[in-house]
């Protein structure tokens, strides 16, 4: 995400790391060994565009939009919503066509807010449907003074609804772009649907981050060195800048029941 994850041909894929079929009993997801350690049920919504003091800012910390959509500061019913302990972001066109849209990041410019080495992270979330749409939830380091680490828990394009990307990044100062990659195909009809409330989650330890479906482990790669600090959270419905942007539905939406974080006690 913070480089353009589009750009296939610029990436050194260094891995594909585990997949499901090699569970082993590590693997597994035990949330009795943990201690919830953030909890955003999205009752209220306490956002500003940049801090400080509250929960969320409406951008990245370093003031890097993507996509082809610019995500906006929030105002009333815009693009953040709140119904019945529901989130919406919501992904439409201003009066001069220009597309608008959410992000939410746990951590300001300053460095103030929620992050945490090592632990378990997870949003539920019911994802937009149609071409272009991108909406994603991912974890940076809060230390980007040598490089820049990202663990892409979920990156979903709408023209591809069979099944949804997590890709482990580190992005050197220096030009260099090292990534894990795998294309998790876990959707199916009902429960399983993309526009059904699934979670989506990451366990980062020193050794190993796992990324899980509806808390089924779906795949591992090893945590690199850039990724042994503590990371926050940003979730977004961005677009994807190209064609496909043309065929969007105006507006779209990604719902989001809630956002959790576990220490590994």
């Amino acid at each position: 995400m913070v480089a353009g994850s589009l750009i296939a041909g610029m990436v050194l894929l260094t891995g594909v790391g585990h997949h499901a079929s090699a569970v082993v009993q590590q693997d597994e997801l035990n949330l009795e060994q943990m201690a919830l350690s953030f909890e955003e049920d999205f009752d209220t919504l306490d956002v500003s565009a940049w801090g400080p003091g509250t929960r969320w800012i409406a951008h990245t910390p370093w003031s890097g939009d993507f996509g082809g959509a610019r995500f906006s500061d929030p105002r009333e019913g815009f693009p953040f919503s709140i119904e019945d302990g529901i989130l919406r972001i919501e992904a439409r066109r201003d009066d001069e066509g220009e597309w608008q849209s959410g992000l939410l990041a746990s951590v300001d410019p300053r460095g103030d807010g929620f992050a945490q080495q090592y632990g378990y992270f997870e949003m539920r979330a019911r994802l937009p449907d149609g071409p272009g749409v991108w909406p994603a939830f991912w974890l940076i380091g809060k230390d980007r003074s040598k490089a820049t680490a990202e663990i892409d828990i979920l990156e979903y394009y709408g023209d591809k609804p069979g099944g949804y990307s997590s890709v482990v990044h580190v992005w050197h100062r220096d030009g260099r772009h090292s990534s894990q990659y795998n294309r998790n195909e876990v959707f199916g009809p009902g429960a399983d649907a993309p526009g059904a409330f699934n979670t989506y989650g990451v366990r980062v330890d020193r050794d190993w981050i796992r990324v899980y479906f509806n808390r089924r482990f779906v795949w591992k790669t090893e945590t690199q060195p850039e990724h042994r600090q503590p990371l926050y959270i940003l979730l977004n419905l961005a677009l994807v800048d190209g064609p496909t942007k043309d065929a969007t539905p105006d507006p779209s939406h990604m719902f989001v029941d809630y956002v959790r974080a576990y220490r590994l006690d």
